[in-house]
């Protein structure tokens, strides 16, 4: 059964935050959250970041002491309708807030846990993700970047690529080959690298639109502390999980942005109309199209919700709704470049045109997600 009521303390969840947002948030922050390739306008957001920590309005999930509100899977997804429609920009450690953060507390030390999650929760630090490499982008079990005990801690050699904000970040959560002769899922561990030690390069990659949200960092005999190590030696495997199951969880609670993407290309197509003309037929079916399958997205991540409430598979609903959004999220730009061209509303469509190539890889690939929905919830067998 989906259950989608909200009781009275999730609504009055919602007024508390859409209260504090409107008394806070401006629209210098909501302009700098979509130029984040910006130096300034990176500032801008990790300043507004740390507004919204102080205020215990950042990683309302946490457990209290770690700065957290707790908050329940109602109070969560509450929070990404009630965010996402006052266009708040992502957080600059989002990987590390709805990702690294949940390995840490179920992984870490009480030292790591104290010193690395207060200033991970304000960007005191920026983090980033150390999985895809050349040959092991959705295949994490093969990756080859190595770390092999050295005295008191470990050298780490290798590549990786495509890190979100390596080239900007202060700790890597990095996964690496610590036993070579273990079976490819066996012999992995996990460390938490400072990115300013001696022997790591990090340099940005621009993207299909010019900007540098990723990087490829090499890390040439890099000598790393044994206190870095995150989980058990050669357990990487389960750290690993514990984080990607926290991604696609919070992939699935995306479809608040498509329907606010779907607004805004609805406002510059009528803005873009001659004078007492109408927007074209075949556009608005377009139009209409796209809004049922926003509207059908809802429901499937409803569903995940409602799964986590009642010891459901979230995984597999998770799964199958991050894939549909990726195309939806495709869809949707398409339309806007088709319709309004590079130059409609200052470019933006072109931008969005350009960067939703990536919605099928970030978060785990398509292919892998369907390989997941055919598996648990269509039932078909392994090949």
């Amino acid at each position: 059964m989906v259950d989608f009521s909200l009781p009275a303390t999730a609504e009055h969840f919602r007024q508390e935050l859409r209260s504090w947002l409107g008394a806070n948030l401006t629209d210098d922050v909501v302009a700098a959250g979509r130029r984040m390739a910006d130096d300034h306008a990176f500032a801008v957001v990790r300043d507004w970041n740390r507004r919204m920590a102080d205020a215990r309005w950042l990683a309302i999930s946490w457990p209290e002491e770690y700065g957290g509100r707790g908050a329940t899977g109602l109070e969560q997804l509450v929070y990404m309708e009630e965010t996402v429609r006052a266009r708040c920009p992502l957080p600059v450690n989002v990987i590390g807030l709805n990702n690294i953060a949940p390995a840490i507390m179920q992984f870490g030390t009480d030292e790591q846990k104290r010193s690395l999650l207060p200033r991970m929760v304000r960007a005191d630090d920026v983090w980033c993700q150390g999985m895809s490499e050349p040959e092991a982008g959705s295949d994490l079990a093969s990756l080859r970047t190595t770390a092999r005990r050295d005295g008191d801690g470990f050298v780490v050699s290798g590549q990786k690529i495509w890190t979100s904000l390596g080239h900007r970040a202060d700790y890597c959560q990095l996964f690496v080959r610590t036993d070579p002769e273990a079976t490819k899922h066996q012999g992995i561990s996990c460390l938490v690298v400072d990115m300013r030690l001696p022997g790591i390069d990090a340099r940005p990659v621009p993207t299909l639109n010019g900007e540098t949200h990723f990087a490829e960092v090499f890390f040439d005999e890099v000598r790393v502390p044994s206190g870095a190590l995150l989980g058990p030696l050669h357990g990487g495997w389960g750290v690993a999980t514990t984080t990607l199951s926290h991604e696609r969880a919070n992939a699935a609670r995306l479809y608040a942005e498509q329907q606010v993407r779907l607004r805004e290309l609805a406002d510059d197509l009528g803005a873009a109309a001659p004078p007492g003309g109408e927007v074209d037929p075949v556009t608005l079916r377009r139009l209409g199209e796209l809004a049922t399958r926003a509207d059908l997205l809802e429901v499937l991540c409803k569903r995940s919700v409602s799964a986590a409430l009642h010891g459901g598979d979230t995984f597999a609903s998770a799964s199958l709704a991050k894939t549909v959004w990726a195309e939806l999220g495709q869809d949707i730009a398409a339309l806007g470049f088709d319709t309004l061209g590079a130059d409609g509303a200052d470019g933006r469509w072109a931008q969005l045109r350009l960067s939703a190539r990536s919605l099928s890889i970030a978060g785990g690939t398509t292919q892998v997600n369907k390989n997941v929905t055919a598996q648990r919830v269509l039932g078909l067998p392994r090949r």
